[in-house]
């Protein structure tokens, strides 16, 4: 298979915003002090507060820079709401609705209810079925010639770089077999396009589905919080004969395994346009799984796949 060939070469230039690169906005100085603004006046006062530190060679460690960035995204973030309100439009080009998928990079508050709740109560939820690289290392002819009948990938980290909406290059060769098995029976199932909350017009989506030729499902609810009814009825089969790929262990696995999928771990593709909450809450996650599965926790066996391993390709072949 032609790896030039593959539908991503022809991808439009269309991706989220990046919060760590996005214009800072100056305060504005009049609604910052006025007296019904108190968090507002806080946030600023931390503001200055480390620009002060960050301006000693000695303030320049990284953990301090990051923590910086941070305030600076969650201050320009608030005052643009704020300033919206009072003046009809925000000061920034950017849409509400990208300010609220860049935040939900960093922010899951659905997946931080359920990360209790499996940490406290079902911990095997977090194990996957299969971990493997990258989806280069999973055999596609073998999961169809088990039973299995569709594939539902994550977007994010899984097959395009944070915030991008054009496919990871090194996987075209991979996805185009994916496709060719599955046929059509392959979709994105993201807590970015296609999540009605950051991505109401379906835009986001629209243009991931040209740039990689997949169905990207609408919905409402984040991962790892609803049920796979929505799947179900898209793929007109049960859960049990579908196949969730991501690379969040409390996102993606949970809601993989909460619901009957046989559930595939990957490694985060890139990591340099990650938010640093983001970074620090994978390193947690990874540790934990880590941890439980060194302690012989293991998930539900899959009725299709009592061997998981069986999916996996031999190093060798790629």
């Amino acid at each position: 298979m032609n790896p030039a060939s593959t539908s991503f070469s022809a991808a439009p230039l269309f991706c989220y915003p990046n919060p760590n690169q996005h214009r800072r906005l100056r305060p504005n100085r009049n609604l910052v002090h006025s007296s019904s603004n108190k968090p507002l006046r806080r946030l600023s006062s931390l503001c200055t507060e480390q620009n002060e530190r960050n301006r000693s060679p000695d303030a320049r460690h990284s953990t301090n820079a990051h923590h910086h960035t941070f305030l600076e995204d969650l201050y320009s973030f608030t005052h643009s709401i704020s300033h919206s309100d009072h003046h009809g439009e925000p000061e920034d080009t950017m849409r509400w609705s990208d300010w609220k998928a860049a935040l939900g990079q960093r922010f899951n508050f659905e997946g931080i209810v359920s990360s209790v709740a499996v940490v406290t109560r079902d911990r095997k939820l977090v194990i996957p079925h299969v971990s493997v690289p990258d989806i280069r290392h999973i055999d596609w002819l073998e999961l169809h010639r088990r039973g299995f009948k569709g594939v539902v990938f994550d977007k994010d980290n899984t097959i395009t770089a944070p915030y991008s909406l054009t496919l990871w290059p090194p996987l075209g060769a991979s996805m185009d077999c994916c496709k060719s098995v599955f046929g059509n029976d392959i979709a994105v199932f993201s807590n970015s396009a296609g999540l009605s909350e950051y991505d109401p017009d379906g835009l986001k989506a629209r243009a991931l589905e040209k740039a990689i030729g997949i169905r990207v499902l609408r919905h409402r609810m984040k991962k790892p919080a609803g049920t796979s009814e929505e799947i179900e009825k898209h793929f007109g089969c049960t859960s049990s004969q579908l196949i969730m790929v991501g690379d969040r262990p409390f996102t993606d696995i949970v809601y993989g395994n909460r619901n009957g999928f046989l559930t595939i771990l990957t490694e985060p593709l890139s990591l340099s346009q990650e938010p640093f909450i983001v970074k620090q809450v994978r390193k947690l996650e990874v540790s934990l799984v880590s941890w439980w599965s060194s302690q012989g926790l293991k998930p539900s066996s899959h009725i299709l796949l009592p061997d998981p391993l069986q999916c996996v390709k031999d190093p060798s072949s790629l």
